[in-house]
């Protein structure tokens, strides 16, 4: 009788076991010794039901790619696979919707803090089912269960004395009359000098502060010096964790990322301390015990619970039980979420759900990625440089799976890569289209035409046919691999390389020449490319899921997994009909577009550094002369384009520019402007165009580099 476990279990086991010796297999005689590791999550090679979660996103903003890319691809491609292995599965996810900032953001509007969160959960809910994020449930953190399921837990950790009160001096507003949470503070940071720095963080370097660490502390409310009032707090004692944590962590999950590990090392070896669970706010989850009226929950405390709240509406709306997910050892708990979150996922929530008198389940992995740079520049949501998610919706209609394609091959797994519009362009246009939807094309072309469409059932494989088809298994399996090992991107390149491998079946033995000379046999060759192409369908689902249901459709394709890449699952193939182009190229003005739209978006200069030092060789390059708008229209769909015909004292010709969002065509013509004359032509949705409209931009807009109206068209700027 033998047992076999995961790689994982394997390596843990080995570590422990003196009999032990590899291949996965563990005799029988040896299975008592090891009953109490059994229980061990990690050790479960098939749990009964995972749980996924994907971090809160934060309700006062819209979506950008980086927040995709950190976490909710990742959490939708693994929630995907297990659906596609026949999983039982609950996607948990939400809206964050209390705290301090959003409060700030609030008055600073001039509304309400619920209408700040209702703004932005709609819009974000609406753009994850745009995207295809899979959730099983999209819930809030304002919910009425939410408020009761975070004042139970609170209500559990207090009874059973995982609390102590500290009295403590805080910053307090005697404008606005009241104490100051760490958002509500601004001041220099100690570490960097930035001198806007948060009482929690510095967004520039990244440290992690408290609001008396600030240098001129300031309130936001009041732009006044806080003064500083006792108040009290519950307080929980992390430091009382360590040792567990060290334990549990430090012990036993070395398995987990490197970049996950580390982190939470640095904080446990750096010594715990207790930490804050309320606030003095007036917005958030009341505190629900005596003596602590007008203060709310930590949004640290209430945001996680948050997920089970979520589970508990989900199991509610699906007649499911919500303690099957969070209080069982048959269920599997993996946190997805970005690097600025590892700690609060991987060492105060799993605290307080120790802490907590029931049994909850505690994360079996947390796959935190790194952050995702763009255009050579850190995505800054204060500064406006991001790719937002509905944007992109707006701007690429119909292609989520080319954005999800180039987000999972540049992932941020284990350190902070780029996006950048041309490598986006490269990457659907040399893979989606010339690998991917290439092989795809061809298969169901010659199908169609050979054959009517109807998939040849000749399983007449040579045995390069039958190597093909062991390469192609053994692709599915790597697949499959990388997915539960969480390196979501090396799972996506095992799946190209299937397409790659079909390429080159085709491309060796030509059955558009075969055809001619021994039409037999094209039809062992064409079933082949058909299993591949379904094949490609099935595995797709997880990372392509648009694509993976056009290309189902097309067979009438209804298959699992295991059935890919197989030679059974040619009996399921009867007849294929062309669903038409899987991907279509990025053009190069749709980047330039992207890109005008980033550089518009950019500070006034007196908000940016100088740039780079220049010759005056350089300098006197450029060709800048006055001119005048004779003509003025938009640019068929681009709503941030239009189209100038200036007159340049040397010629009369025709200028793209991203103004149409700040003046109307009719108010600029005979407009006074300068212009970069010899600047190389280039084309702009189907336009080219021919110089550049110089620009200045400060708080109130943009405006035209004018010379005075009576300057001569042509008169060279120097």
């Amino acid at each position: 009788m033998f047992l076999r476990f995961t790689a994982e279990a394997e390596a843990k086991i080995a570590t422990k076991s003196p009999f032990f010796n590899g291949g996965g297999v563990l005799m029988v005689f040896e299975i008592f010794i090891f009953a109490q590791l059994l229980q061990d999550s990690d050790f479960m090679t098939n749990p009964k039901r995972h749980l996924i979660t994907a971090a809160l996103p934060y309700a006062n903003g819209p979506l950008h790619i980086g927040h995709i890319a950190g976490g909710y691809l990742s959490a939708d491609i693994y929630a995907r696979f297990l659906r596609l292995k026949g999983k039982e599965v609950a996607f948990i996810c939400g809206s964050d919707e209390h705290g301090a900032a959003i409060t700030i953001k609030a008055l600073k509007e001039n509304t309400t803090a619920q209408a700040i969160v209702d703004e932005y959960h709609s819009i974000n809910k609406k753009a994850f089912e745009e995207f295809g994020i899979s959730f099983d449930i999209y819930h809030r953190t304002s919910s009425e269960l939410h408020h009761q399921t975070a004042k139970e837990f609170f209500k559990d950790l207090h009874a059973n004395g995982k609390f102590t009160q500290q009295t403590s001096e805080q910053y307090y507003d005697e404008l606005h009359k009241q104490f100051l949470a760490d958002r509500y503070i601004k001041g220099t940071c100690p570490k960097c000098g930035h001198e806007d720095a948060y009482g929690d963080q510095c967004e520039k370097c990244g440290s992690t502060l408290s609001p008396l660490e600030l240098k001129n502390p300031k309130s936001t409310l009041s732009d006044s010096t806080p003064t500083l009032k006792s108040t009290t707090h519950h307080y929980f004692p992390l430091d009382q964790y360590e040792e567990w944590l060290k334990e549990w962590i430090l012990k036993d999950k070395k398995h987990w990322k490197s970049n996950v590990y580390g982190q939470c090392k640095s904080w446990i070896d750096a010594g715990l301390k207790p930490r804050a669970m309320t606030r003095d706010l007036s917005w958030g989850v009341e505190v629900p015990v005596a003596g602590a009226e007008g203060k709310v929950m930590y949004v640290w405390l209430d945001a996680p619970i948050g997920y089970i709240s979520a589970t508990k509406q989900w199991a509610k709306d699906n007649s499911k039980d919500w303690k099957d997910f969070w209080q069982s050892k048959d269920t599997e708990l993996v946190h997805f979420l970005g690097k600025d979150n590892i700690v609060f996922h991987c060492i105060i929530f799993p605290s307080l759900l120790h802490a907590h008198s029931e049994n909850y389940v505690l994360p079996t992995n947390v796959p935190a990625n790194e952050f995702l740079n763009l255009e050579g520049d850190k995505i800054s949501t204060s500064r406006n440089h991001a790719v937002w998610l509905h944007e992109y919706l707006e701007d690429f209609k119909g292609k989520t799976d080319e954005l999800r394609y180039v987000l999972c091959s540049i992932a941020p797994e284990q350190k902070d890569s780029e996006f950048t519009w041309a490598d986006f362009a490269a990457r659907i246009n040399n893979e989606l289209v010339a690998v991917l939807g290439n092989f795809v094309n061809r298969t169901i072309v010659l199908t169609g035409k050979y054959y009517g469409g109807s998939v040849p059932q000749s399983n007449n494989f040579d045995d390069t046919a039958k190597e093909v088809l062991q390469q192609l298994s053994d692709l599915k399996q790597q697949v499959e691999q990388q997915i539960t090992a969480f390196r979501f991107r090396d799972a996506l390149q095992a799946f190209m390389q299937m397409a790659r491998l079909g390429n080159k079946y085709l491309a060796d033995l030509e059955p558009w020449k075969l055809q001619k000379t021994n039409p037999e046999a094209v039809e062992p060759i064409m079933a082949l490319a058909n299993i591949i192409t379904a094949s490609l369908a099935i595995v797709a689902a997880p990372f392509l899921p648009v694509m993976s249901q056009k290309l189902k459709a097309a067979y009438g394709l209804q298959a699992d997994f295991k059935e890919a890449c197989r030679e059974e699952l040619l009996e399921k193939l009867k007849k294929v009909d062309n669903p038409g182009l899987l991907f279509e190229k990025i053009e190069q003005e749709q980047v330039t577009a992207q890109i005008e739209k980033l550089n518009a978006r950019k500070p006034t200069s007196k908000h940016m550094a100088q740039k780079q030092e220049i010759s005056f060789d350089d300098f006197t390059k450029l060709d800048i002369r006055t001119a005048e708008i004779l003509e003025a229209k938009k640019v068929e769909k681009a709503d941030k384009l239009l189209e100038l015909k200036v007159d340049t004292g040397l010629d009369q010709r025709t200028v793209v520019s991203g103004i149409a969002e700040h003046f109307k065509p009719e108010d600029i013509v005979g407009k006074k402007v300068s212009v970069l004359l010899n600047l190389a032509p280039r084309k702009i949705r189907g336009i080219e165009s021919q110089g550049m409209i110089l620009m200045a931009e400060d708080e109130s807009g943009l405006h035209f580099v004018s010379p005075k109206n009576n300057t001569e068209n042509g008169s060279i700027v120097s």
